[in-house]
Order: C-alpha cells, then structure tokens, then sequence
C-alpha cells in the first residue's frame, strides 16, 4: 500500500496542530530534524518498512498515538 508514510506523517502533523498552522509548521520542523522531511514524501511513495518504523519512533517522542 503506497503512501503509507504521507498518511502517518501527515496524522502527526493534524494530531499535533489541531488546526493551528504554526504548530503544524513547528511540527513539521521537528520532523525535518529528525530525518523525515513531510514534503520529500507523497501519495505514491513507496512504503520502507525502516522509514515507518522511524515515523513511529518519531510520533511517540512527540506523544502522538498512530492507527
């Protein structure tokens, strides 16, 4: 399933804004830091099983919970 990175990404990124755009640019920021830049990946990104685990990690410093 393409694009499962974009989806996690961008629901840390709605679960940490709640709307606010400067917390989503803040966020987005942070992820950038850590290696995961929101705007390198798309809908039609190929799914690496390393990079999901790095979300994961990512969104649970960042005390978001993923479905």
């Amino acid at each position: 399933m393409a694009g499962q990175i974009k989806r996690l990404l961008d629901q840390i990124i709605a679960e940490r804004s709640r709307g606010d755009e400067t917390i989503a640019l803040l966020t987005k920021t942070k992820l950038t830091l850590k290696g995961l830049n929101p705007d390198r990946f798309t809908h039609g990104s190929p799914d690496d099983p390393s990079t999901i685990e790095k979300v994961r990690q990512a969104a649970a410093s960042l005390n978001v919970r993923l479905a």
